[in-house]
């Protein structure tokens, strides 16, 4: 059984709720921090350094793996870091520019893109979930939605 695999959907639903509501002030945080140390770059070394003092913190509590655990882990995985270090400068670079919803709105729409084609085809062992045209209307009225409710820059 995973960790937190006995824990039922909705309050998993409502902790994911909780993270998407920290990716906008992220981006509000770190925009500003950016815009302080007039370097996105400098801006994110910030949040990582920040973030991995509290992740380290996170494992005295939970544990570290055996280094054999690491070393088991395709290494084509680990580009999620990159991936994460990627939407970081952006967003830092992009929000002082075009405004934290504007940015955060384009976020959200790639992300239900991406989401559907990898639920879609199980990419990287997710669990598969066919795009129905039911599905499809549902990510097509999100995404108008979001074209909506983005602020003209």
């Amino acid at each position: 059984m995973n960790p937190g695999q006995h824990i039922g959907f909705w309050p998993i639903a409502l902790l994911m709720f909780v993270a998407g509501i920290g990716i906008p002030v992220m981006a509000a945080f770190n925009a500003g921090v950016g815009q302080s140390l007039q370097n996105p770059a400098a801006a994110s070394a910030t949040l990582f350094a920040v973030g991995l003092v509290a992740a380290c913190l996170c494992l005295l509590f939970t544990g570290v793996p055996h280094a054999a655990q690491f070393t088991a882990v395709p290494a084509w995985r680990y580009a999620g870091a990159l991936l994460v270090l990627f939407y970081v400068l952006t967003v830092t670079w992009a929000a002082p520019r075009i405004g934290v919803g504007n940015a955060i709105f384009f976020v959200l729409l790639g992300q239900l893109v991406a989401a559907a084609a990898i639920d879609h085809y199980g990419l990287w062992g997710a669990i598969r979930s066919s795009l129905t045209v039911r599905r499809a209307i549902g990510i097509a009225v999100m995404a108008l939605g979001v074209y909506l409710a983005r602020k003209t820059a």
